[in-house]
């Protein structure tokens, strides 16, 4: 891996002012990437001059190091050109995020080359890990295992078994490209480029210090280990979720602009307008997505903030902060869904066709807002559960 040296990105100012230096090469490339089912080398390398990979890596290994709010709010610019890049970045940073958890010994590791490293990772305990002298033999297939294509480490969930096979624990562990290979399973009909591919591993000896216990991750035991680190005092569940959102910001902003642009030179068909824009229907189609659009944003800074407000002061938030910030997350995700929709409305036919951004930012934003960590149903009955005190709920990742 080739480290970019930038001494001129110190801020995240500076990283959303190279996005939008870079948005015009991610919008050109966005059709080729699309089609190779791949996010193109040269929007990667602009992605890693910009900075984008390092915002949740820590100080000490060339990272900087932010918050939640703003891992949105560049996942969001990145978006606003392309959504494929925009998942890798995101995925890659809250798999940074979680590495920053690990043993400062993997972390040596994972960041030798720099703090452009980029992760993938599947928290889901789909692989087998087995006690062996020095470490664990470890076994496994992780599905949608975004940004593999480009990954110089990956992250994948265990189950810790003991010599008749019974689960002792669920950990996480680390492993160096050489370790895993890409089964090539990713084929849909959005967010193609991420390469969301599946990880393999077959028998690979991980040693001890790559292997972390999820259990004191889930209850928030790792907070007092970072006194001097807030993001790494940020909960768990609710940063998993509630990440996934940026990049929805960005495709209701790019959706809003194509519609609003071309309302100027688009006529509405067998009607007296010749600008859309000049159509009241038109109007209320606009300030309606506009408005849903701003929900959005909201209740996601609104969620951001509170995940920030417990990890600056040093607290695990208890499960009815923790059940909201999941409820934010649903509402994000439906606002920006239905302002997609009613965009397309206000658009018309013509936003299905291959050369028009639109039908890639609705079938992007659709795949997208269906990751099984962020399901607005389940998200809605875990917030209502936690709403009327019932101890038992559908999900872990809480």
């Amino acid at each position: 891996m080739t480290t970019i040296e930038r001494s001129d990105i110190r801020t995240v100012e500076d990283v959303l002012a190279r996005i939008r230096d870079i948005a015009p090469l991610l919008q050109k490339n966005a059709a080729s990437s699309e089609t190779e089912r791949r996010v193109s080398d040269e929007t990667i390398t602009a992605l890693k001059e910009a900075g984008v990979f390092r915002l949740a890596v820590p100080r000490r290994y060339g990272g900087l190091e932010t918050d939640l709010r703003t891992m949105l709010e560049v996942s969001a610019a990145i978006a606003e050109a392309d959504g494929g890049p925009s998942w890798v970045a995101t995925l890659s940073s809250i798999n940074s995020w979680a590495a920053g958890l690990a043993t400062v010994k993997t972390q040596d590791e994972v960041w030798a080359g720099g703090p452009d490293t980029i992760l993938a990772g599947v928290i889901a305990p789909t692989g087998k890990a087995r006690k062996v002298p020095g470490g664990y033999q470890v076994s496994g297939s992780w599905a949608y295992s975004s940004a593999s294509l480009h990954a110089e480490w990956a992250s994948g969930g265990v189950h810790l078994v003991d010599d008749g096979d019974q689960i002792i624990d669920q950990g996480m562990v680390y492993l160096p490209k050489a370790d895993f290979r890409i089964e090539d399973t990713w084929y849909v009909t959005g967010m193609r480029s991420s390469g969301s591919n599946t990880i393999v591993t077959e028998d690979v000896f991980v040693p001890e210090h790559r292997y972390t216990s999820m259990i004191p991750m889930v209850t928030g035991q790792y907070i007092s280990d970072h006194p001097d680190a807030p993001l790494y005092r940020s909960a768990l569940a609710p940063m998993l979720v509630m990440v996934l959102v940026g990049p929805q910001l960005g495709f209701g902003r790019a959706a809003l602009d194509l519609v609003i642009r071309k309302g100027a030179t688009k006529s509405l068909a067998y009607t007296v307008f010749e600008q859309n824009r000049d159509s009241v229907a038109f109007q209320l189609l606009v300030a309606e997505a506009a408005m849903k659009v701003e929900t959005a944003h909201l209740h996601a800074f609104r969620a951001a903030e509170d995940v920030m407000r417990y990890a600056d002061a040093g607290e695990f938030p208890d499960v009815t902060a923790r059940a909201r910030v999941r409820g934010d997350a649903a509402i994000a995700l439906r606002s920006i869904n239905d302002a997609i929709n009613t965009l397309l409305n206000a658009n018309g036919a013509g936003s299905f066709a291959e050369v028009n951004a639109m039908q890639r930012i609705w079938r992007d934003s659709n795949v997208a807002a269906r990751h099984a960590v962020m399901l607005p149903q389940v998200s809605m009955e875990t917030y209502g559960k936690a709403l009327l005190g019932i101890q038992e709920h559908i999900t872990p990742i809480l």
